[in-house]
């Protein structure tokens, strides 16, 4: 009874990840290497049942790469690629410049004060994501809070809404939480007797923080850039309402490419082309994890 319950145990991951990553990922695989068709669904080849065998080979012989080499062709996907590349890994530079001072202070706080600071850093997952963005559009509209603010100040007002600039403060914001915690938990173990060898051997504090805590504090730094990173590079909403029609990611021609355009092997050739393009920083991370334990 016993080796059932373990074999139950073990099974039941892969039964997870097989029903809803394994399916999914073939599904859309399948219809990446369909064409386009006026139909409903709007894509084909479709497998006619009825035939039997003949139907499946069929099926499989009407398969190809086509989409994909479309998207080769077509400057909207490679600018929507390195669009969201760029701004996926400028807005995690800016979280992790922002994170990791927020992170070691909270972690050399006293026990409580540190507890209620962990706890501010979650306050916003209280509130609706979409929410908070909208709360975004009514601060950088023209007539929003931040110019009425620079208006009192005497300093002219900025246009920022519908930009770059305004997608950039849009992740930072959203994903903040994802960087800071990870950075947090490793801080928040480090073993203090270690800076104090280190200073005692004559290391400054800034010598010792360099020496000591910023190495040991490089596995929570990397989680949380993953963290940030992989769902900021396929993000949809923040540059949808904050960035306008102007500003170009993957998320957004994914979304296009589904409703507005109903080319639906269009969309899974750009979603697997994400999604393999986001596996490589994860492989990275998981190599040089199994570095550390060896």
């Amino acid at each position: 009874m016993r080796r059932e319950r373990s074999a139950l145990a073990a099974i039941l991951p892969f039964l997870w990840l097989a029903i809803f990553f394994a399916f999914p990922f073939l599904l859309v695989a399948k219809l990446s290497l369909s064409d386009a068709a006026l139909a409903m669904p709007p894509y084909a080849p479709r497998i006619d049942w009825s035939q039997g065998l003949a139907g499946v080979q069929a099926f499989l012989a009407g398969l190809d790469g086509e989409t994909y080499a479309r998207l080769t062709q077509d400057r909207l996907y490679l600018d929507a690629y390195l669009s969201s590349l760029r701004l996926a890994a400028t807005g995690t530079l800016i979280l992790l410049l922002i994170g990791y001072p927020i992170a070691y202070g909270i972690s050399r706080c006293p026990p409580r004060l540190r507890q209620a600071l962990v706890m501010a850093v979650i306050l916003p997952f209280w509130t609706s994501f979409l929410i908070r963005i909208y709360a975004w559009i009514a601060i950088l509209k023209p007539a929003g809070l931040l110019n009425v603010v620079l208006a009192k100040l005497g300093l002219p007002a900025v246009d920022i809404l519908n930009t770059e600039t305004a997608v950039l403060l849009g992740l930072v914001y959203a994903y903040l939480p994802f960087m800071v915690l990870p950075l947090y938990a490793v801080l928040d173990r480090q073993d203090e007797t270690l800076i104090e060898a280190a200073q005692d051997l004559g290391a400054t504090p800034i010598s010792a923080f360099w020496r000591v805590t910023f190495p040991i504090s490089l596995p929570g730094a990397a989680a949380g850039a993953l963290l940030c990173f992989i769902p900021m590079a396929g993000e949809f909403v923040i540059p949808d309402l904050l960035g306008g029609s102007d500003t170009l990611m993957l998320g957004k021609v994914i979304w296009t490419e589904f409703f507005a355009n109903r080319d639906w092997p269009a969309a899974s050739a750009v979603a697997i082309v994400l999604l393999a393009t986001l596996t490589i920083p994860i492989l990275l991370f998981e190599r040089q994890q199994a570095k550390v334990l060896r």
